[in-house]
């Protein structure tokens, strides 16, 4: 991705805040202040020693980081955050080492810096991300935000969100964030997360890309076994939607042969063509968030039913507000029709207990008024990103930083707890 200028501090006399976004897949980096990260990046590591022999060298390094790790071959490549959280502290500190000196390309001693954590972060890895920070890139100031709280912010920052109240300084609602590795529905409340309330879902958009896999395969349609995840991936991008009714689609498809596309690229390692069809898995991946037992025996339980169960368990005086902003963030919910598709389901499911709390109390004239809404907006993809540059160009992220000052006289300890995170 082409890179963004930095933006001008709103803070006079400061360098911009330095924002960067820990996802499973992808890594987005960029300056506060901009609409989009100057760069995005796979969040991937190689090893280039294969068997015993070292392979093609990168500026004579034993590893590759992020696209150039995709571009070795027979490489050994990993992961190092996995569903949200980093396990691999020494991979992920090279990776943030190429983040700030190979495409940011600033002196973190002279940057303040705004980095993600989700939400089930354990405290001690909050504590070594601060050390890391800290010791080894001696960033000059920090602050960890939880991605839910941030994608809250670019959601507030939209149209929709305004007109449906939703207030950078007083952020409630209920974030559905969902990326490449893992999903988490998040309720906050006046710019807190109810900790005891967050639900973890298993289900993410690699899981969407492996179905769409299996689905190719099944059909044996040529597509050559080293390049079947990525040719996957795309047909994911180009071409999956949700449908209003399975089975009407299902039917649909049968009656009309035109609803199956033929997909052509030319392979990257070969240089030849290839071809094949694209059927049903057009609106069976994204499925699997409705109808999870399509993909997965462990997982049963619909993201709408899910949702509900997240906003029930929330303060009584908190679920209106939390029905009525519902905000969707990241790049696994930008298949078209998702959020028409989960108001509609979730606005079953709320119609259906009005109803039968009405007829047991058996009260007439008694109403019972709850708005439903899910938030789509155009920063949706990056929204936590966004929200990461909206709070690192206010004034308000100074006051909320922890300096390289505290860090040097109390240690990481100063970063333990998240004054984001609540339970009530």
């Amino acid at each position: 991705m082409s890179a963004a200028a930095p933006a001008t501090s709103d803070y006079s006399g400061t360098k911009p805040v330095v924002v960067i976004d820990n996802g499973t897949g992808f890594i987005k980096m960029g300056y506060a202040g901009n609409e989009e990260p100057s760069y995005i990046m796979p969040s991937c590591y190689a090893d280039n020693v294969v068997a015993g022999k070292t392979t093609e060298l990168l500026d004579d390094l034993d590893f590759s980081i992020g696209y150039d790790a995709l571009r070795r071959p027979n490489a050994n490549i990993s992961y190092p955050i996995q569903h949200g959280i980093v396990e691999d502290w020494d991979k992920m500190e090279r990776v943030w080492q190429h983040c700030i000196y190979k495409y940011l390309r600033v002196e973190p001693s002279e940057h303040g810096f705004l980095l993600t954590e989700p939400p089930a972060n354990p405290p001690e890895n909050r504590e070594y991300l601060a050390e890391v920070m800290f010791e080894t890139f001696g960033v000059k100031q920090l602050v960890i935000a939880v991605q839910g709280v941030l994608a809250l912010h670019a959601a507030a920052s939209s149209d929709k969100g305004r007109k449906l109240g939703l207030d950078q300084g007083t952020l409630t609602g209920t974030v559905i964030d969902s990326g490449d590795g893992v999903t988490h529905v998040i309720p906050i409340v006046e710019g807190y997360v109810l900790s005891h309330s967050i639900r973890h879902i298993p289900l993410a958009g690699r899981d969407v890309t492996n179905f769409v896999l299996d689905r190719l395969r099944e059909r044996e349609s040529g597509i050559p076994p080293d390049e079947a995840l990525l040719m996957a991936q795309r047909v994911k991008e180009q071409y999956c939607y949700l449908a209003a009714d399975m089975s009407q689609e299902f039917s649909e498809f049968d009656n009309d042969p035109s609803r199956f596309l033929v997909h052509e690229e030319i392979s990257k390692k070969s240089g030849k063509p290839i071809k094949f069809e694209v059927g049903y898995e057009q609106f069976l991946g994204p499925e699997i968030f409705f109808r999870p037992e399509i993909f997965s025996s462990s997982h049963t339980t619909p993201l709408p039913q899910i949702v509900d169960t997240v906003i029930l368990s929330a303060p009584i005086d908190c679920r209106k507000a939390l029905y009525r902003s519902i905000v969707l963030s990241g790049g696994t919910t930008m298949f078209p029709q998702f959020g028409a598709r989960l108001q509609r389901e979730l606005r079953g499911i709320v119609d259906q207990r009005i109803q039968a709390t009405l007829a047991a109390t058996k009260d007439k004239s008694r109403k019972i008024d709850i708005q439903v809404n899910v938030v789509s907006h155009k920063r949706q993809r990056y929204a936590v990103w966004y929200g990461g540059s909206v709070v690192g160009a206010s004034p308000n992220y100074h006051t909320i930083a922890h300096t390289k000052q505290q860090y040097d006289e109390e240690g990481p300890r100063i970063c333990r707890n998240n004054a984001m995170l609540t339970t009530v």
